[in-house]
């Protein structure tokens, strides 16, 4: 289950950089399983003025279990592909994908 998403060691080893593909103006905010290399993640914000990445984040931190200071968008302001630095180690990050993704299963 945890090849599914993608993730990428920080080049010191002490974040990780996961991959996020967002559907913006779901019912409601949550994981929503793995696209091609990506975990899927619905917002309920809608894609106006960066709520719907402020959303995102808070939603990945709640995830993962780290403080919202934790997550940080590192590409893709505008678009549905994003790139998020998450202040954990990547097998943490990738132990609670694979909780998350058997989850969803």
């Amino acid at each position: 289950m945890e090849s599914l998403v993608q993730i990428e060691p920080t080049p010191d080893g002490r974040a990780s950089i996961l991959p996020v593909r967002a559907q913006p103006g779901a019912k409601r905010t949550g994981a929503a399983g793995a696209w091609n290399g990506m975990l899927r993640i619905a917002v309920a914000a809608p894609p106006e003025k960066g709520r719907a990445n402020d959303v995102l984040a808070h939603a990945i931190a709640e995830i993962f279990g780290v403080r919202a200071s934790s997550v940080r968008l590192i590409s893709g302001e505008r678009s549905r592909r994003k790139l998020f630095r998450i202040e954990a180690s990547p097998e943490y990050v990738r132990a609670k994908l694979a909780e998350i993704l058997a989850a969803d299963a």
